[in-house]
């Protein structure tokens, strides 16, 4: 592949479906994102949401390495502010124990959920002002040494399970460069600040010890089919469903069609619309065309893709046709 090409697994539990269906799907879309070449999937933290399996996300993690042999598995991102550092650094350390030289620790600094269910989990509605520390004493837990006196981490010290910067604006892109860490960009779902954010974080990257020059992931859907026609259908069905999943959350009973046509053409609608604002639709020749001109757009190093669909049967034909079209299409 001209570019390296991730997924993000946001594991979602589809209508009808259950969440033991939902990791038997996550472990077939590994194995075959294995097989067709990708560097990584990560899985997201989210809480409280019954459309997504992914909360528990280093236990997912564990169970979809168990059933692949090299590519590699990551969060994307643990939520850092719901947890101590000590906590997943054991959690990640254990990860690598098992499975060395393939888990990734992405980090993010929103609490992954609404402000009730942050309380529910017993944080303080403080914690994300101490993101930048918490990275810092959690990278010392992975490596030998540790900030706290006498406190380390086991499993965990001396892993170094590299570290990777979540964001969605110049916060993280700031942190990740004068950390001298990978930056990762959420444009799957936030676009505004994407070219603020990576050009800031290219401009103010300082070098350390894990990162000589910046890198940058970029997250991208993709709807990628057998024709442009059947992409495009797919896509009408993706749009109606982030509707029901984003303002039908938890809901006793689902918006009927005629609810979400509405809702469709609301404001509300729009700006979950517009959350899509960077998606490859179509079939394998549009995808990669679609892809090389946004990695160039990101000024992405790598793209983190994430295949939108209604059913995972659509989901593993679009990581099957994108992974063979960017492996045959020029970047330029």
């Amino acid at each position: 592949m001209s570019i390296p090409l991730s997924i993000l697994d946001l594991a979602p539990i589809r209508r009808g479906g259950s969440a033991a269906e939902t990791f038997a799907q996550s472990v077939e879309l590994a194995q075959t994102a294995e097989a067709t070449g990708y560097k990584r999937v990560w899985y997201a933290e989210h809480h409280n949401m019954n459309s997504i399996a992914s909360s528990a996300t280093s236990v997912l993690i564990g169970h979809v390495a168990h059933h692949t042999s090299t590519i590699r598995l990551g969060s994307g991102g643990v939520m850092l502010p719901n947890h101590s550092p000590l906590v997943i650094a054991e959690q990640f350390g254990t990860l690598e124990t098992l499975f060395p030289g393939r888990i990734d620790l992405g980090l993010g600094r929103a609490p992954g959920t609404d402000q009730a269910t942050f309380r529910a989990m017993r944080r303080d509605p403080a914690a994300s002002d101490a993101f930048p520390h918490d990275v810092l004493e959690l990278q010392a837990f992975l490596g030998d040494t540790s900030r706290i006196e006498g406190i380390h981490a086991y499993p965990g010290r001396g892993t170094n399970v590299p570290l990777y910067i979540l964001g969605s604006s110049l916060f993280g892109a700031r942190l990740a460069a004068q950390l001298g860490l990978p930056y990762s960009f959420a444009s799957h779902f936030a676009p505004d600040a994407l070219v603020q954010a990576t050009t800031a974080y290219r401009n103010e990257f300082r070098p350390s010890e894990f990162l000589a020059e910046p890198y940058v992931i970029a997250g991208v859907g993709v709807v990628a089919a057998g024709t442009n026609a059947e992409a495009q259908a797919i896509m009408e069905q993706v749009r109606r469903d982030r509707i029901r999943m984003m303002l039908g959350r938890n809901r006793e009973t689902e918006f009927t069609d005629a609810e979400v046509e509405m809702l469709l053409d609301s404001p509300h609608g729009d700006s979950i619309m517009k959350m899509l604002q960077y998606t490859a639709v179509g079939d394998g020749s549009a995808v990669a065309e679609y892809l090389h001109e946004f990695a160039r757009t990101a000024g992405a190093d790598e793209l983190i893709t994430v295949h939108n669909s209604s059913n995972s049967a659509q989901r593993l034909e679009s990581v099957k046709i994108t992974a063979k079209a960017m492996s045959m299409a020029p970047a330029n």
